[in-house]
């Protein structure tokens, strides 16, 4: 069993700490991370705990998993890894900003 879990429906007060503290509870955590918008710092609402071995991961899902942390109940279960997203066209598909020539 992988010992990654995901975190979701977190209070957007919760920070990597107050996760590696809640986590601890259930075993050794390796380390903690409160997903982030990137422009503003703002919590997604997710984040990722891994914990030492399967065994405790599968103890903090027992534990954690429907439970209340900062007034929100949590999903907890085993991370997926990240689905490959398409290319980003970066706007219109069409050359360059400003290129409204007619012909």
């Amino acid at each position: 069993m992988s010992n990654k879990l995901y975190v979701g429906n977190l209070s957007y007060s919760v920070r990597d700490e107050d996760l590696q503290q809640h986590f601890s509870s259930f075993g050794s955590v390796q380390s903690a991370k409160v997903m982030t918008e990137r422009d503003t710092g703002r919590s997604k609402g997710f984040g990722f705990v891994e914990m030492s071995s399967g065994s405790e991961a599968e103890a903090a899902i027992q534990g954690a998993n429907g439970k209340n942390m900062g007034g929100r109940d949590l999903t907890v279960n085993i991370a997926r890894p990240m689905e490959a997203r398409p290319p980003r066209s970066g706007g219109f598909g069409g050359g360059y900003a400003g290129s409204r020539r007619s012909y």
